[in-house]
């Protein structure tokens, strides 16, 4: 039997990597996008030589149109893709009055209209095929809203929303589209894929006194991140699934109950508990 294709953005960061592994330990032809040649020593490293002979690389930024285009006739060269794994994505932090539109349109760029641009140019041949699997990587926060993330949480609620509308109209072609909201696990997005704003920590911010409690608070919690093979489980799980797969799945520690206690708590009571958390209190 034939392998299935999956195509993965993001691949060498955050999660991309792990899922990488995941996928090609199953047995999938990987097509790994990465945005820098020198990249591909990372997914290479560890690899079989089986498993090496099972990846095949595509550069692809999905903020840039033109590599988006290059990449769509790459798409059409592949006899089949059957998954899609929208991945690549970071975080821009900082505080709503203090960051600018600019900041706003750079994270847009690449987690909403980066997975608009790609998902567009695999959807044809997904049509054609009668079959495919989209699995858009969200996040809690685009379930819950985080004080200092606001453009971060802005891109996932609107890709939630992207998502539902898209997987109703590609239902009749047999084209499933799922949301995977991960929790807070050990990925690079907020170290190395989180563009802070030069505001942000300032001892003349207004919000520095919130800041510092946040990061305290991110900080105390880091050593309880979970561990990105538990999500590239999940969604190879998804994409293995021979019934058709429910719309959102999370994932992570306390990410259940937290959505939860949203959805019963009074607004007053919600907020409260979320301040309080991140109050800077020693």
């Amino acid at each position: 039997m034939k392998n299935k294709t999956v195509i993965i953005t993001g691949a060498s960061g955050g999660f991309g990597r792990t899922f990488t592994k995941t996928f090609l330990n199953r047995g999938y032809h990987v097509v790994a996008t990465i945005r820098d040649e020198a990249k591909k020593s990372v997914l290479l490293e560890g690899l079989t030589p089986k498993e090496a002979e099972d990846m095949s690389f595509a550069l692809l930024d999905v903020a840039d149109e033109e590599s988006v285009n290059n990449f769509g006739r790459f798409v059409q060269g592949l006899e089949c893709v059957d998954v899609l794994i929208n991945n690549a994505g970071f975080a821009v932090a900082g505080f709503a009055e203090e960051l600018s539109m600019k900041e706003y349109q750079f994270q847009l760029e690449t987690n909403l209209l980066g997975v608009m641009r790609v998902t567009n140019h695999v959807l044809p041949k997904m049509r054609k095929q009668g079959k495919g699997r989209i699995i858009n990587i969200s996040s809690i926060s685009g379930l819950i809203g985080f004080p200092g993330l606001s453009p971060y949480v802005s891109s996932k609620y609107a890709l939630e929303g992207y998502s539902e509308s898209l997987r109703l109209e590609l239902k009749e072609f047999g084209v499933d589209v799922v949301l995977v909201e991960p929790g807070s696990f050990q990925t690079n997005i907020w170290s190395s894929g989180t563009h802070m704003s030069s505001k942000a920590g300032s001892s003349h911010s207004p919000y520095f006194e919130l800041f510092t409690g946040m990061n305290k608070r991110l900080q105390k919690d880091r050593e309880t991140y979970g561990d990105p093979v538990e999500v590239a489980k999940l969604v190879l799980k998804v994409a293995d699934k021979k019934k058709t797969p429910t719309l959102r799945y999370t994932v992570g520690k306390g990410v259940r109950l937290s959505l939860l206690a949203k959805r019963l708590l009074p607004w007053r009571v919600w907020e409260k508990i979320v301040l309080s958390q991140i109050r800077n209190k020693d």
